[in-house]
């Protein structure tokens, strides 16, 4: 069932960028950023692949996926601001937001100030969800988009550079090529178990 919704959400992200180019891009990283669980892991990868093509350009791919966090952050901080934690409590679950999720953040937050925002942004998962605390301390609008763009920019172009020089590379360097697909079982392995946790953190009680 897992690895059947991984492959679902993988083609739907590569079918959407392929289609859309850099407007998929900015839509996906826009939509992970406003909190519903599509990995950036998956997003930037392909698009940098695209750039070792030449359909992209690096830095524009880290751009604009960039931006998109900016977008999908701004949703995250202005429902936070209108609907207040009760907002967040109530519809949370349906885009498997769990309290934890966002009591973790808020104590980054409570912690280092508006300074969470711009770290928080180069570490998995609470990168998502650091935009609500944010936004119910309402933090400046201005500081929260320069540190949301000056964190989310570095993310998104390491993750868009293993996809640019791993597509360089597949072509020309049998070693790399081989060596990828020895490694298949375990990539499948971990990505598996990978989704597995994250559902079952998110589905169970807490």
């Amino acid at each position: 069932m897992l690895d059947q919704v991984i492959t679902a959400i993988t083609t739907t992200i590569v079918d959407t960028i392929s289609a859309l180019g850099y407007f998929g891009v900015l839509g996906l990283m826009a939509f992970e950023s406003a909190c519903i669980p599509l990995p950036s892991e998956v997003i930037m990868p392909f698009a940098g692949y695209l750039a070792s093509t030449g359909q992209f350009s690096l830095l524009g791919a880290a751009t604009i996926g960039a931006l998109g966090c900016n977008l999908g952050s701004t949703i995250a901080y202005s429902v936070a601001i209108k609907g207040g934690r009760k907002a967040i409590d109530r519809w949370g679950a349906y885009v498997l937001v769990r309290p934890s999720d966002i009591e973790y953040a808020e104590r980054l937050f409570a912690r280092y100030g508006a300074a969470a925002v711009l770290i928080s942004r180069l570490l998995p998962v609470v990168r998502t969800f650091i935009s609500v605390p944010a936004g119910l301390a309402r933090m400046p609008m201005l500081k929260f988009q320069i540190y949301t763009f000056v964190g989310s920019w570095p993310w998104c172009f390491g993750l868009a550079y293993i996809g640019f020089v791993l597509g360089k590379n597949w072509d020309t360097n049998p070693v790399l090529r081989s060596t990828m697909h020895r490694l298949d079982f375990i990539f499948v392995f971990v990505v598996i178990a990978a989704a597995f946790w994250f559902f079952w953190t998110r589905f169970r009680k807490g």
